[in-house]
């Protein structure tokens, strides 16, 4: 029986209001930094499992590029398939090929991502739909009548071999880029402008990171699908990888197609496996 103006006590024993006293801890205090510590583990599984499907990816390249090498070296070649195949034919057949690529994908994503940006404005939404059939043309058209056409209209040659291949190559990045702006969430835009951040600031330091990941998803398709029409470059003396597999055709020369082939497999891998790097490095935290 507590007396008059006693303390009550805690079920410690102490007095209520005392320093030594304790009160009896909520069950769910802890249950934020749990949370919070399950999502970190769960994030870092993720990335540690992504790292090994990039590194077993690299392997398998790899392994592909040195069987490749070692069957060249103990296969019995013609003395043409021996000339064809040089080693340093060989390497700067490459450099034309990645050329070809990397030039057609710059201009691609010097074209594609500001126009995709613009198309997803309030004022230029309407102009979506043509802009969209017209990039769906180098798509929808064969790709080998694509790039005769432009040769025979432009001129043969390199030049006309990259403009071909930036119209095949068009339609992904601007597809994603302007997706990947529409998705992200109205909310957090309707937030920026409200902390009062101007059209550019919510453009650059919300939207545009929401969106890397689809944008950089089409950044990789159009790269693998550029490395793989570019062997086409070599029917209108564009150089790459393609005269190859068109000596192999033409001279009866196994050996020279099987390599020009592989080799293109192998550098359009090798791009998709860079892409995913990218992508993973570059993904936004969290997403």
């Amino acid at each position: 029986m507590r007396h008059p103006g006693q303390r009550p006590q805690t079920p410690g024993g102490h007095e209520a209001g005392q320093p030594g006293a304790e009160m009896p801890a909520s069950p769910d205090a802890g249950a934020p930094d749990a949370e919070s510590a399950r999502g970190a583990d769960a994030d870092a599984g993720t990335a540690q499992r992504s790292w090994r499907a990039l590194g077993y990816q690299l392997l398998g390249i790899t392994a592909v590029l040195s069987l490749l090498v070692g069957w060249l070296l103990l296969a019995d070649l013609s003395p043409a398939e021996l000339t064809t195949l040089a080693p340093a034919a060989l390497w700067a057949h490459t450099l034309e090929h990645l050329q070809l690529t990397l030039l057609s994908a710059a201009i691609v994503l010097v074209v594609a991502v500001p126009l995709g940006i613009a198309l997803t404005r309030q004022k230029l939404r309407f102009l979506s739909g043509p802009v969209l059939v017209l990039a769906n043309i180098g798509q929808a058209a064969p790709s080998i009548g694509l790039v005769v056409l432009l040769a025979f209209w432009l001129g043969f040659g390199f030049w006309a071999a990259v403009i071909s291949l930036v119209l095949y190559g068009v339609l992904p990045v601007l597809r994603n880029t302007m997706v990947g702006l529409q998705h992200v969430d109205q909310r957090l835009v309707e937030a920026g402008r409200g902390m009062g951040m101007t059209a550019a600031s919510v453009l650059f330091k919300v939207e545009l990171p929401m969106a890397v990941p689809i944008m950089l998803a089409g950044i990789r398709t159009a790269l693998v699908l550029l490395v793989g029409t570019a062997a086409l470059a070599t029917f209108i003396n564009g150089g790459g990888l393609g005269i190859l597999i068109t000596t192999g055709v033409q001279l009866n020369l196994p050996a020279v197609l099987v390599v020009g082939s592989l080799l293109v497999a192998v550098l359009a891998l090798f791009i998709d496996w860079v892409g995913r790097v990218v992508e993973h490095v570059a993904r936004p935290k969290g997403l």
